[in-house]
Formats: structure tokens, sequence, C-alpha cells
């Protein structure tokens, strides 16, 4: 069974740091897409960055350029976000997501970053 489980969610203040983890298991990830995507209260669920682990090929969403970086320690199966700079409109519940050519088949339960002004 597939577990996608995130951590290092909190409360920081504007211009801080976070660094979230996601923990994979239940298969070998080392082919798929791991993602990290983001739900703000009364918004939609957004893509925030995206890495494909066979050829270490990132994408990020425009808002977070240059202040975000995913990454993916293949022996440990995990995927870390780590967020610089962070502004209030951060503020929002981060998922990791997994799958085959980002098509997001496994999904976690998801961690809370608030961003204080």
């Amino acid at each position: 069974q597939v577990q996608l489980v995130e951590s290092g969610g909190g409360l920081v203040q504007a211009g801080g740091s976070l660094r979230l983890s996601c923990a994979a298991s239940g298969r070998t990830f080392s082919s798929y897409h791991m993602g990290w995507f983001r739900q703000a209260p009364g918004k939609e669920r957004e893509f925030v960055a995206r890495i494909i682990w066979s050829g270490n090929i990132t994408v990020y969403v425009d808002p977070v350029k240059g202040r975000f970086t995913i990454s993916g320690d293949n022996a440990k199966n995990t995927v870390y976000l780590q967020m610089n700079s962070l502004k209030p409109e951060d503020t929002a519940v981060y998922y990791c997501a997994a799958g085959p050519k980002a098509t997001w088949n496994y999904w976690g339960q998801g961690t809370q970053v608030t961003v204080s002004s």
C-alpha cells in the first residue's frame, strides 16, 4: 500500500523558512514524478513544484520560483520542499503527491503552513 506522509509544516513569520518532507513508502518511486501542491482557505488546490527523480528535473509555479526548492533523496524515498522568503500568501495546507508522468495517483494527508505578516 502506497503511503505519503508529510511533515515540517508550522507557523513562521514572513521572510522566514520552512522545510517540508514527504516520506514515501509502498513501492519504488525512482521513476515517478513527485510533487507538492497547496490549498489555501477558500481556494482550489494548486500545483507548486515537482521533481522527476529519474532525471532530477524540477518544475515550479511562477510565484515560488527563486524561493522554493524541491529535492529528493532516493535512498530515503523522501522528497523535500525548502521554502525560503515565505510570504503570507504562501499560507496553505501543503500536500505531497506521486504518480507516473505527473498523473498524481497518490496523495498525502497534508501539512499546514502558516506565514504571519
